[in-house]
């Protein structure tokens, strides 16, 4: 029962800025730092191993300070909000340091420095950020809204793999420097609209640290929210384990410039984002469970696929197939975790939802790498097929998380 309330597209767009920014950084951090970094380590032995290894760094980050600051923001409050301070910090940061990037290639000590003050910035505000939506957005409407900040985060991408392969063909630098500059309008955008209402502050509900959150999971009776975040962890190691070697991949086994592969990603983002809103409405017409059990078989075959392909028009529709079902999956796996808890909580939740997320882009790059390098680069697919399979099975024991009553405590100017 929704009793009249409706979903705020107006509000849900503009916080949907603030994923644009997050999956643009992402897109263009992941396309391009492996490519510098592989240069830099050309004459090194196991070099994919330790490039998939520093593309980690920032997620050994996020699995300790992104769960922090999310359970932190639930007991915040200034005359900002409790998640927006957080953002203020954190944005103008990640993008000073994310400009910096290109000019920081020729070193490896230089790059990794400037790398790590990125992240951690972005470790910062990430979890408060995402923390918003279900702040905002009736349970009834969760899914419906991540379709649409997701379908902003596929607009990012899609600049990412799309305009931005064609700046990097005039100067490196140049996606790094417009992404940063997008990222400060896009926090002033934020903080000049979305107000934050005190009303959660009053519920009986009582916040909880992360440590806590991790206790309370683990101790449940009803292991649904453990087995999610597990799932969690399995198919998100399946799909970075890919996107953090695909460019790659397609330069030493496809034969293909950097910007063509990065090209060729863009088509996974396209269909990701014609589909990021219809993901919403499916799982609210059929069940949050159903959908994702859908969208990991299907991407785990398209995966699969994937060893087979050749670079053309075989690639880029098997890749637009994956998108489509990534979406399935993306789209309702964080409403599911957040309504496994209550209203006061959600910081915490969306905190051990990053964990779980994080530590497998810690482990799956050099994982991957490692097969890549003893085994041949073919073993990528099949390494991110064994994966989603394993997700498949952890989702299959998942009970909760569908729609909840609650009331958002969020609003814009």
């Amino acid at each position: 029962m929704n009793n009249g309330v409706k979903l705020d597209y107006r509000k849900t767009l503009v916080l949907g800025l603030g994923f644009l920014g997050i999956t643009l950084s992402w897109s263009v951090y992941n396309s391009y730092v492996p490519i510098f970094l592989a240069e830099l380590l050309k004459d090194t032995a196991y070099r994919t191993t330790l490039v998939g290894f520093i593309m980690t760094l920032d997620n050994i980050a996020a699995i300790t300070l992104q769960p922090y600051f999310g359970a932190k923001s639930d007991t915040t409050w200034s005359r900002f909000g409790r998640r927006m301070p957080y953002l203020l910090v954190g944005i103008p940061v990640a993008a000073v340091a994310f400009a910096l990037i290109p000019y920081a290639r020729f070193s490896l000590v230089s790059i990794i420095i400037t790398v790590g003050i990125m992240n951690l910035a972005m470790t910062v505000f990430r979890a408060p950020t995402v923390a918003l939506m279900p702040d905002m957005t009736p349970s009834s409407f969760r899914s419906k809204a991540n379709g649409i900040i997701n379908f902003m985060g596929g607009l990012g991408a899609l600049l990412a793999f799309f305009v931005f392969s064609g700046l990097y063909r005039m100067d490196p630098a140049y996606p790094f420097l417009v992404t940063a500059a997008l990222m400060v309008l896009i926090v002033a955008a934020l903080f000049l609209t979305i107000r934050e209402s005190q009303a959660v502050e009053s519920s009986q509900d009582k916040s909880i640290g992360i440590v806590q959150a991790m206790i309370e999971v683990w101790t449940d009776a009803d292991k649904s929210a453990r087995n999610m975040l597990f799932a969690i962890f399995f198919w998100f190691a399946g799909w970075t384990g890919i996107e953090a070697l695909f460019t790659l991949y397609g330069v030493e086994v496809w034969g293909m410039t950097p910007d063509q592969a990065a090209f060729s990603l863009g088509f996974f983002s396209l269909s990701f984002l014609v589909f990021a809103i219809p993901s919403g409405f499916l799982a609210t017409a059929i069940g949050r469970k159903k959908t994702i059990l859908a969208g990991v078989a299907g991407i785990g075959l398209v995966i699969l696929a994937l060893r087979f392909a050749n670079p053309g028009i075989t690639l880029q529709a098997l890749l637009l197939i994956g998108g489509l079902f990534w979406a399935l999956v993306n789209i309702n796996s964080y409403p599911m975790v957040v309504d496994m808890t209550s209203s006061a909580q959600i910081g915490a939740y969306t905190g051990l939802y990053y964990f779980f997320s994080s530590l497998s882009a810690i482990v799956a790059p050099p994982l991957f790498g490692r097969f890549m390098d003893v085994l041949g680069n073919q073993a990528l697919f099949p390494c991110a097929f064994t994966s989603l399979a394993v997700a498949f099975v952890f989702m299959m024991n998942v009970n909760r998380g569908e729609v909840q009553a609650r009331s958002p405590g969020v609003h814009a100017a």
